[in-house]
């Protein structure tokens, strides 16, 4: 109401003759109402103008009808600070520091939808707290290779997996009026010639692998936006793309939302008009190239397209239809008087971003039970390595945040243990000492000038005398490693670090390492070192959740969502298989093409398959207590395509401690007209169990579960034959199995 009485003011707007306001202000109406109302009172310039940015971050409403602006704002893992009007430098604003929330690869690793569901609604208040009604995320991309850049932004290897933990996030998010734009739609699984790579994928794969968690966006989340790539799919960018937006999309999933283009992703003009974008956003100023004066009209949705509908070339029905989902989106979000507030910073989203992190991180491997640290016998505790006090919420790409604080993990630690405990630190290694991302100053002087060898000497001789190592590497968000932009260039750990850790065992056996990343890393001395913790990047509260698993206020309840090769050649989109085709030619590919030859064998499923053993299975995760698994058992020995089926397994705590288990379900087609992969995950519960508690889990299944896409029908088919139900801890510990038939 208040943007009416503003209008009336302005006398823009007058009441009709009931005395009534317009439709599309009415939000008793409709929404398809209220979106007619407004189209009709539109002019063409107007139509076109809402089509595309009028800066970095922003594109315009309609201000002679009372509509606002669209603000856009990167996450997934946090609100991104304020830039310039046309620029990427800071906007030096001194109230946009955010809170970090994990990566999404930790969030993915709960296995559990209630801190997906708490993610999306924090971030979302975070969002709306800042006015920003467009969220550039959640991402679902499939991890394909252990070198993609931007695998920590995205949800893991398994369809099924990550579209379930999808789904909560955008609800959580929407429910503050603020648009979830997932992205990056579709098979955009490397930074490398992403903006010229064509993937060449058969279909099969594309629907089995590829698209199932933007479905899953769609249909179940009911996804607001949808962000498309920057690579090509049929020789068309996928940010307009016949196949993808028109024929999949909207034609086969319904989608009613708004595509949103990449920054810089556009085209082409006609390609634009026709193939299913509704709003392009840039890199540079215009665009196209950077710094021309004339700026946002020369985007490829602007005055070219308003050129050919004046000129009679194209009709407007496409852009009808374009700024109907545009309206749609503005009346969900900025025109909806009705949504929340939102917070900022808070206190609250603090502690739910600790609670996902601590969920998250996954306990790989606990010889000797190494872990958790006790401290009545461990009183001296080295920390080495330049991830325990390198912050890692700046950099990384479109995810960089600046955060209103960020706890490392050695002052999380030196907090949490006090004065139990001497906690030394060593560096070990230098890897990046820069702190500055866009603007953004970490403040860190990570300067050290000694050599390599003085750093090792230095940490191997305070290793000698203490009761306990930690070691903290893996990845940053540098170049060539966890970031945007450029993918890895090797499985191996950087600057050295394995060399660091040898030296250190071989000085104090009670070694941890614990390996922030959002990506597979290869561990040479995996035998030799008895504790092994996946710590993600953890954002704000980093160094407080890590703190609390490693002396264990909190038990390990994360499980892997990709595998861990021993070597690069061990995955499938970099064996050298022969049958396959030149390893560098399926990943990275060539500048114009890459072919995804491994079709459906993606991480565990190429594991299985050709039963090469991984370093950690996914799926894996261990805990400070133990679990024992009944046998699993079936409600029936057959079901029709029509029917379902029900699996039903006890799991009981016989350790000592409370604890959460992740229980997964897979199914198996044991004959197949087309080949499948060995097994596949088709349900996962996490179940929390005090000592001695036994609890039944249980699993409903239909045909979906059993279901293969069959290209030559283009559909999905339940094929009838046996079938083989597993219950596991992991896809490499499978407890019991049990067989039933599809009549």
């Amino acid at each position: 109401m208040k943007a009416v009485f503003m209008l009336l003011i302005a006398g823009s707007l007058t009441l009709n003759a009931q005395n009534k306001i317009p439709v599309y202000l009415d939000e008793n109406k409709p929404i398809d109402e209220r979106v007619e109302d407004a189209l009709s009172r539109m002019t063409v310039e107007e139509k076109v103008a809402i089509l595309h940015a009028q800066s970095k971050f922003s594109s315009p409403g309609v201000p002679r009808l009372g509509i606002p602006e669209n603000w856009m704002t990167d996450g997934p893992h946090g609100i991104r600070p304020e830039v310039l009007w046309d620029e990427w430098e800071q906007a030096g604003w001194t109230n946009d520091s955010c809170i970090a929330f994990p990566a999404l690869t930790c969030l993915s690793a709960t296995w559990n939808k209630d801190m997906s569901l708490l993610y999306g609604r924090s971030i979302g208040e975070e969002a709306r707290y800042r006015n920003k009604n467009v969220l550039l995320g959640p991402g679902v991309n499939i991890y394909r290779t252990p070198l993609n850049g931007r695998n920590f932004e995205y949800m893991g290897e398994d369809p099924y997996l990550a579209g379930k933990m999808v789904v909560p996030y955008i609800k959580g998010v929407q429910e503050n009026g603020v648009a979830a734009c997932v992205k990056h739609y579709a098979l955009n699984n490397q930074e490398t010639n992403r903006h010229t790579v064509n993937v060449v994928v058969d279909d099969r794969t594309l629907y089995e692998i590829y698209l199932p968690a933007f479905k899953a966006a769609v249909q179940e989340g009911d996804a607001w936006a949808i962000m498309g790539a920057y690579n090509l799919y049929k020789g068309q960018q996928a940010c307009h793309n016949q196949y993808l937006l028109n024929d999949i999309l909207r034609g086969e999933w319904g989608f009613k939302g708004v595509v949103v283009s990449d920054w810089g992703g556009v085209n082409d003009t006609r390609e634009a008009i026709f193939n299913g974008l509704d709003m392009e956003f840039g890199s540079w100023t215009n665009g196209l190239t950077e710094g021309a004066s004339n700026a946002y009209d020369n985007y490829y949705l602007a005055q070219p397209y308003l050129k050919l509908i004046k000129s009679g070339e194209v009709g407007t029905k496409e852009l009808d239809e374009k700024v109907r989902r545009i309206l749609r989106l503005s009346f969900l979000t900025t025109m909806n008087t009705k949504r929340p507030f939102g917070s900022f910073a808070t206190e609250e989203h603090a502690l739910a971003g600790r609670k996902i992190a601590q969920e998250g991180i996954v306990l790989l491997q606990n010889k000797n039970n190494i872990l958790p640290i006790d401290l009545n016998t461990t009183k001296k505790i080295l920390v080495v390595g330049e991830n325990a006090v390198k912050m890692m919420t700046v950099g990384g790409g479109s995810s960089s945040l600046k955060v209103t604080y960020e706890v490392s993990p050695l002052d999380g630690l030196k907090k949490r243990i006090g004065s139990q405990a001497e906690v030394l630190y060593a560096r070990g290694y230098v890897g990046d000492a820069s702190g500055n991302y866009n603007g953004v100053v970490t403040g860190q002087n990570l300067e050290d000038n000694r050599s390599e060898a003085e750093l090792i000497a230095e940490a191997v001789s305070m290793a000698k005398d203490a009761d306990m190592v930690i070691f903290f590497g893996g990845l940053n968000k540098s170049n060539y490693q966890d970031s945007e932009g450029r993918d890895r260039k090797e499985l191996e750990l950087p600057y050295n670090q394995d060399k660091v850790i040898t030296e250190l065992v071989n000085a104090n056996q009670n070694l941890v390492y614990v390996n922030i990343s959002g990506n597979a890393v290869a561990m040479p001395w995996v035998n030799q070192v008895p504790g092994i913790v996946q710590g993600w990047f953890l954002g704000t509260e980093a160094g407080n959740a890590l703190a609390s698993v490693l002396v264990g206020d909190v038990n390990p309840s994360g499980k892997l969502t990709f595998s861990f090769p021993v070597k690069l050649t061990d995955n499938s989109a970099h064996t050298p298989d022969g049958n396959l085709g030149a390893a560098t030619y399926r990943f990275p590919g060539t500048k114009d093409e890459v072919k995804y030859n491994e079709g459906l064998l993606v991480g565990y499923r190429w594991h299985d398959t050709k039963k090469i053993k991984p370093l950690f299975g996914f799926g894996h995760g261990l805990s400070y207590t133990t679990f024992e698994y009944g046998k699993v058992a079936a409600d029936k020995k057959e079901m029709t395509t029509d029917d379902k089926i029900t699996f039903t397994v006890n799991v009981k705590n016989t350790g000592s401690r409370e604890g959460a288990e992740v229980v997964q379900l897979y199914i198996s087609d044991l004959k197949s007209s087309l080949p499948r992969p060995l097994k596949e995950l088709k349900g996962f519960d996490k179940i929390k169990l005090n000592p001695g508690e036994e609890k039944t889990v249980t699993f409903t299944v239909d045909k979906e579960a059993l279901s293969f896409f069959d290209p030559d029908k283009h559909d999905w088919v339940a094929e009838p034959g046996d079938f083989e139900a597993l219950i596991g801890a992991s896809s490499t510990d499978i407890k019991s199995k049990v067989k039933f038939k599809l009549k």
